[in-house]
Formats: structure tokens, C-alpha cells, sequence
């Protein structure tokens, strides 16, 4: 796939970052950290920033995720002291009613000047929302995700109507209104990769976050994503996270990932493929590794080598960048690799 891609930055809004280990750098989840990043993040040309929405860590030596500022409020916090970059926030749908979350989004879209995008998650985990009373027990996996799509719909039409009225299968609103409107249309985008999940991601969102255990099974998902968007005639983006490692050589780069995998907190790990519903075999294998997503690991030039041929297999629009060293890794990342990718696919 040619043409420009869009590059984005995981927000570290939940202590220990997307590492799963006791040897890397302090990522502490705090506001400075994700401030300064947000900051560098612009500084350096990247599109968007994201932070993810997390009420419930995993344990492990390292209370991996444990602690965590709320999306919405430190988003608005970013908005007001950044200028360019857009700022993506995340909601559970079963967690906010709809107005509120209309208002809220419009609001962050405002503060912004309009560069406002929203994640949205359906609430898969259930230890998360049970321990706060907002688990339905009766709502199946699907059953979710009609509920998040119900949802959905209910937020494009307060952020365009003058007032709303529906009598649905889940929400009952009477001539509810939201003012004022988003300055833009906010960005809406969704990580759901079961069918149903699937499916709701291309039919209401403008991008969907894929992933897969390689780049033929990220490819796949991609291509599967633009021809269902293509059958509803309407267009759709996608994206997938990507963890670099930099060092000065590939050999540097190579041991510093290797610290991280020999300070794998296993506990952590496992803690988090529970909440996942993984068991047995399945977990046992997954949890040997600590890191969460598709990584790159070299020199600047290596990385940026990996990350072009990769964009080139998985026929996808864009990154959303996970660093050890936020710090580091954005400087080097936009100052050595960004060029070389933004030449590559001008």
C-alpha cells in the first residue's frame, strides 16, 4: 500500500508501559512523564498521541499497570498545552452513558481546537468492572458489542443533531440534547478483532487497531478490514502498535532487549493473560515474553529498515509507537526513523 502513512505514540498512562519486565526504565504512569511525551511527541513531527483507559492492573512483582491517571481528564490536560499533534482518548462504553460521553469528547475537542479522537472499548475484561459493580453478568461478548454500537450511533448523532430520540435495546433517550458540537468530527477507532468486534470496528469506526503474531497475520486482518469497509462503501484506516528498541549498534539494541526479556515479571504476565481467559498451554507459552506487541530492535537505520518493510507486507495506514525510554526513543525515533519513513512513502 503507497502513500503517506500516519505515525502515533502509545501514551505511558499506566505504569510499566507495553514492557512486562523488572528491568526497564521507570514508566510510572504519572501525569509529568506523559506530559513531557505528549510534548516531544509534537516536537518530533508524530500525528496523534494515545492513552488507553485502565481501572485494574495485573500484579505480578511489578503491579504492571497498577497505577494509571484516566484517559479523558489527562487528555484535556495534553490538549491544553500541546497545539498540532491530535490527541486520541479512550472510553468503555459500559462504563458511560452516552451524553456523557458526547459532552466529554466534544468538550476534549474544543480544548484541542478540534484535533479530538476517541478509542472506544467494549469492556472485556470482567475482574476490571466487577470490582466496581459495572459488570452485566447477562451480557454476552456480542451482546457488548450491540450495546457499543448502539452507543456509537448515539454519540455521531448528538455530536450532529439538534436533539436525539431513540427507543432502543439498550438506551432510552427523550429529546436529549448536547451542546456545543465538536469543532471536527472526532476521530473514532476501536482494537476489537473478534467477529463481532470485528465488524463493529469497520462499520462505525474511521480506523481499527489490528494486530497479529506476525506480519502475514497482520496483512490478513488489514486486507480483511478494507474489504469489508469496501462492501459498506465507506473508507477505513488501519493500525497496529509497534514496540522499538534503538540502541547506537544492532548489537547495543539486541542486549538492551535481551535485559528486559531476562527481567520478565512472569507474574504480571499472567495476571494479565487471565484477565485475558487464557488458561493452560496457551498461557504458559505467551507468558516466556515480555513484550506486548509487534517489536523492532537495532540501530536507528536497522529500525527504520524493519519498520518500512513491514508497513510494505501488512498493507496498513500507520503505527502507534510503544518506547522503553520514552525520552530516548522519541527523539531517536523522530529525528533517525520518521524521516526515513515519511521519504519512503511520500
Amino acid at each position: 500500500m503507497s502513500g503517506p502513512k500516519e505515525y502515533g505514540v502509545f501514551l505511558p498512562v499506566a505504569n510499566g508501559g507495553w514492557i512486562v519486565s523488572r528491568a526497564t526504565p521507570v514508566l510510572d504512569g504519572g501525569w509529568a512523564q506523559n506530559r513531557d511525551a505528549a510534548l516531544l511527541a509534537e516536537s518530533q513531527g508524530f500525528d496523534f498521541v494515545m492513552a488507553m483507559g485502565k481501572w485494574r492492573g495485573f500484579g505480578g512483582d511489578t503491579s504492571h499497570w497498577g497505577t494509571s491517571l484516566e484517559a479523558i481528564t489527562m487528555m484535556a490536560g495534553i490538549a491544553a498545552v500541546t497545539s498540532k499533534v491530535k490527541v486520541w482518548a479512550t472510553l468503555h462504553t459500559i462504563l458511560h452513558n452516552p451524553a456523557v460521553a458526547a459532552k466529554m469528547i466534544a468538550t476534549l475537542d474544543h480544548i484541542s481546537g478540534g484535533r479530538a479522537g476517541l478509542n472506544i472499548v467494549a469492556g472485556a475484561y470482567r475482574g476490571e468492572f466487577e470490582q466496581m459493580d459495572a459488570w452485566d453478568e447477562y451480557l454476552s461478548h456480542d451482546q457488548r458489542y450491540d450495546l457499543t454500537e448502539e452507543w456509537t450511533q448515539l454519540l455521531k448523532r448528538l455530536w450532529t443533531e439538534s436533539s436525539v430520540s431513540l427507543d432502543g435495546k439498550y438506551f432510552t433517550f427523550r429529546d436529549c440534547v448536547s451542546e456545543p458540537k465538536p469543532l471536527n468530527s472526532p476521530f473514532l477507532i476501536c482494537a476489537g478483532m473478534s467477529a463481532r468486534g470485528f465488524e463493529f470496528s469497520v462499520r462505525e469506526c474511521d480506523g481499527c487497531f489490528i494486530g497479529g503474531a506476525d506480519a502475514a497475520e497482520t496483512r490478513a486482518a488489514s486486507l480483511r478490514a478494507k474489504a469489508l469497509a469496501k462492501g459498506l462503501g465507506k473508507p477505513i484506516k488501519t493500525y497496529c502498535m509497534m514496540t522499538v528498541i534503538t540502541g547506537e549498534t544492532d548489537a547495543d539494541a539486541e542486549a538492551r532487549a535481551q535485559t528486559y526479556r531476562e527481567g520478565l515479571d512472569e507474574g504480571a504476565v499472567r495476571g494479565m493473560l487471565e484477565s485475558y481467559g487464557l488458561t493452560g498451554n496457551a498461557m504458559t507459552e505467551r507468558s516466556k515474553n515480555a513484550f506486548m506487541t509487534q517489536t523492532v530492535v537495532g540501530s536507528p537505520a536497522t529500525c527504520a529498515s524493519k519498520i518500512e518493510q513491514f508497513l510494505r507486507d501488512c498493507e496498513i495506514d500507520g503505527l502507534m509507537f510503544i518506547f522503553d525510554d520514552y525520552q530516548k526513543g522519541l527523539r531517536v525515533t523522530g529525528q533517525e526513523i520518521l524521516p526515513a519513513l515519511r521519504k519512503a512513502f511520500a
